[in-house]
């Protein structure tokens, strides 16, 4: 009987968080998208190579407490695709003229969408708020954690940012590459890693 009181308790703990449950971040986090080209939607992917992340806290016991109130700024000229002709191309001919200096981002909410079974990723909402060309947006992002990695993505209209001119420009720039079209919806994505010890991560 009492190893059956105390396998209960040992459950209840997992499950609800009691005290000893404790999850932890890294303080590196990768911005990444993927833009898209010509009538089949060829895609390009790019990196953000100056990325200053500033978490709500290192520790907590859930997600919200770690996300909510989180900050990116993110310098938009330092990028990289694996090409250095075309990180130029896309610094000068869109980043460029897209208003300021930087995109900053602001996690503002974050929920699981399904209960979680053991053994299996657990999967939500994240809610960012997106500051870019002097527009700011909140915009929902589909999350997954699986063994220490917390991935998110998400797509932005760069119509809603008042991006039209600057996705003309690059349109302009890269006709022949891109055939004439240059899509207007980005997918964007983080990733960054969580130590679970002991929690419930919903």
């Amino acid at each position: 009987m009492k190893k059956i009181i105390l396998l209960a308790t040992a459950l209840l703990t997992f499950s609800f968080g009691a005290p000893g449950c404790l999850l932890s971040q890294s303080k590196n986090i990768e911005v990444s998208w993927t833009a898209y080209k010509t009538l089949a939607k060829a895609g390009v992917k790019g990196t953000f190579t100056s990325v200053k992340y500033k978490p709500a806290s290192l520790q907590g016991k859930n997600f919200k407490e770690l996300f909510v109130g989180s900050t990116v700024q993110i310098d938009k000229s330092k990028i990289s695709t694996g090409n250095e002709g075309r990180d130029e191309t896309l610094v000068r001919h869109f980043f460029s003229i897209l208003k300021g200096k930087y995109i900053e981002a602001k996690i503002v909410d974050i929920k699981a969408t399904t209960k979680h079974e053991k053994g299996k990723p657990r999967k939500g909402v994240v809610t960012v708020e997106i500051q870019m060309n002097g527009k700011t947006l909140a915009v929902p992002m589909r999350y997954i954690y699986d063994k220490g990695d917390f991935k998110a993505v998400g797509t932005i209209d760069l119509f809603d940012f008042a991006g039209f001119k600057a996705l003309k420009s690059i349109n302009k720039a890269c006709y022949d590459l891109h055939k004439g079209k240059t899509w207007n919806d980005v997918e964007i994505r983080f990733h960054t890693t969580i130590k679970a010890t002991l929690c419930s991560t919903k």
